[in-house]
């Protein structure tokens, strides 16, 4: 039945050419959107302005020789009222033949209120815009498939109010980062995702290829390193908005393409910015008062939790306890592929991985391993451990920061115990980037910086279930 519809609206579009009409035409002349003669309302419909507006059409009555049609844009929606002794009762049948749910259309007019109250327009002269020639999902089967609206997420817009106002929220919250970060001297930077050697993180790596000078290429996985060259050259206080990509799994909290917020501060702290950080969602919170009540995220002072001391609550465990042990409470907590050959330090924080989401409150996890932590600086006072931060928000990982390791000597040591990780079998480890190095040895200063996974924060600001709710097109496996 749905190809016998397509078929007989494509029978249409030759109708209309056959009859000197184009059903796709180039120009349309809307003079306002809806949301404009909305508000103008009172005042357009007392003189009888005359406007031309345009919109998808998205429902259709007919009674007697009146056709009521309801006309959609991005910014709102109205009555568009045809009637036979204005029209004609060619233009009319006209309309009821060729006019289906879906098109785009064209009118002009003045404004009225119907008996019942209704903002509409008395239709002077209409136009196809464009013709739809596959029925809208309320006409024919509906959305009901949660993966058929990721997988069509033009339709879910169409259908969803929801949705579009989540993803509108999206937009303003990358906007209102940027806002608060330039009022406060930061610089919007642009570094490469196409890298030699990738870094910044211990994660998988996309490979691809340069074919004009034949050579391996990486898609970037952080752009911490690129983005600390430029404290070596200078810059105190910058920021980089982007694309990173992680082959890794996909779920919930995954998406193998994914938007980052990276931030460095020259003379500043892992402190210094776990406060402004903290500046900054309780700025976001506040902005968005009129759309979601985030106000547990307003409480006065958040949680900071030794990172030990958090998994030997949760597990019994601590790190002078035998590897053996640690990989027993990594199966016993369902971590998948728990290699027999990983450090427990690389064990815990993949338990703790299975544990942050019992963190509801507003919470800093602090002073991770070094063994875990290659880029950040150590902790004086206990030299296990660093000087870094995940900051947790309704059980998601939604930052990582730290004081960065500006040690040249001590970062090339960290880089050889992670090559000596990656011979013993560890494939997330991070590569030795000889270039960052000898940036590294003409000096940086003390500095400290954060990575904010934007997906993950607008998920928690909007209150959505998944990143999937969150990405406009999340990567979805193919049907075939």
């Amino acid at each position: 039945m749905l190809d016998d519809l397509i078929k007989e609206r494509i029978k249409k579009v030759s109708e209309l050419r056959t009859l000197g009409i184009e059903p796709y035409p180039e120009k349309s002349s809307r003079q306002f959107t809806l949301g404009e003669v909305l508000a103008h309302f009172p005042s357009w419909s007392k003189t009888k302005k005359k406007i031309i507006i345009a919109g998808r059409v998205r429902a259709l009555r007919g009674h007697g020789g009146v056709i009521f049609c309801d006309l959609k844009d991005e910014t709102g929606k109205l009555q568009l009222v045809l009637k036979e002794d204005i029209l004609s009762q060619e233009q009319l049948k006209f309309f009821e033949k060729y006019i289906d749910l879906g098109d785009f259309l064209e009118a002009q007019g003045s404004l009225f209120a119907t008996q019942r109250g209704e903002k509409s327009l008395l239709v002077k002269k209409f136009t196809l815009l464009a013709k739809s020639l596959r029925p809208l999902p309320t006409e024919w089967f509906g959305l009901e498939d949660t993966e058929e609206r990721f997988r069509k997420r033009y339709l879910d817009l169409l259908e969803n109010e929801e949705v579009r106002t989540r993803f509108s929220w999206r937009s303003k919250i990358i906007s209102e980062i940027r806002n608060f970060l330039n009022q406060r001297g930061y610089l919007e930077v642009e570094t490469p995702i196409l890298q030699t050697v990738y870094g910044g993180a211990n994660a998988q790596p996309f490979l691809t290829k340069l074919e004009a000078l034949n050579l391996k290429l990486y898609l970037r996985i952080a752009p911490e390193l690129y983005l600390k060259r430029l404290l070596i050259g200078g810059f105190e206080n910058i920021y980089e908005i982007g694309k990173n990509f992680r082959n890794e799994g996909i779920d919930r909290e995954h998406n193998p393409e994914f938007t980052m917020l990276e931030l460095y501060s020259a003379y500043r702290t892992r402190d210094d910015l776990m406060k402004l950080l903290e500046e900054l969602i309780k700025h976001l919170v506040r902005q968005m008062k009129n759309y979601q009540d985030n106000t547990n995220l307003l409480k006065q002072n958040w949680l900071k939790i030794d990172f030990e001391d958090f998994l030997n609550k949760k597990t019994g465990l601590n790190f002078t306890d035998t590897q053996e042990a640690w990989l027993k409470k990594a199966q016993e907590v369902g971590v998948e592929h728990s290699s027999s050959s990983a450090s427990k330090e690389k064990l815990a924080d993949e338990i703790f991985k299975k544990l942050r989401g019992e963190i509801k409150a507003p919470t800093f996890i602090i002073n991770q391993p070094v063994a875990i932590s290659p880029l950040a600086k150590q902790n004086s006072q206990e030299p296990s451990k660093t000087l870094r931060f995940e900051l947790i928000l309704n059980g998601w990982e939604i930052a990582n920061g730290f004081s960065e390791l500006n040690d040249p000597l001590e970062q090339r040591k960290r880089f050889e115990a992670q090559a000596k990780l990656r011979a013993q079998g560890e494939a997330e480890t991070h590569p030795q980037d000889q270039d960052f190095l000898e940036a590294l040895e003409y000096g940086m200063p003390p500095a400290a910086g954060l990575g904010i996974g934007l997906d993950r924060l607008v998920a928690v600001l909007t209150q959505a279930s998944s990143l999937k709710e969150v990405i406009l097109f999340p990567f979805m496996k193919p049907k075939q």
